[in-house]
């Protein structure tokens, strides 16, 4: 059984900070692509961050380039977001995703849903003005 959990959201004032954490455990490999992404209330869920399997290759949503990074600890089966300089725009619930299906690219970046094929419950991210 694959699963995904995410720990370290909450609320946060503008131009604060959080780290994210997504734990991967089960069947899903210590080296699969992995993206985080967010929906805010009554919007789609879009892409924020993603990182290759080797972990050499990053990319971000244009929203969040300069204030978020993303970073992965493969020893750990750990993803994390640090987001940095947050807004009341960045408020939503966050979701890390794995890849199920092996890339054979170790530099490919994933960066829709579909392209994903495990997923955590989410954690919320709340930043008040």
């Amino acid at each position: 059984q694959a699963q995904l959990v995410e720990t370290g959201g909450g609320l946060v004032q503008t131009g604060g900070s959080l780290r994210l954490s997504c734990a991967a455990s089960g069947r899903i490999l210590s080296s699969t692509a992995m993206g985080w992404f967010r929906q805010a209330p009554g919007k789609e869920r879009d892409f924020v961050a993603g990182i290759s399997r080797s972990g050499g290759s990053t990319d971000y949503a244009d929203s969040v380039k300069g204030r978020f990074t993303i970073s992965r600890d493969n020893a750990k089966n750990t993803l994390y977001l640090q987001m940095n300089s947050l807004k009341p725009e960045d408020t939503a619930d966050y979701y890390c995703a794995a890849r199920g299906r092996f890339a054979a690219d170790t530099t490919a970046v994933f960066k829709k849903s579909n392209d994903y094929d495990y997923w955590g419950q989410g954690t919320q991210v709340t930043v008040s003005s």
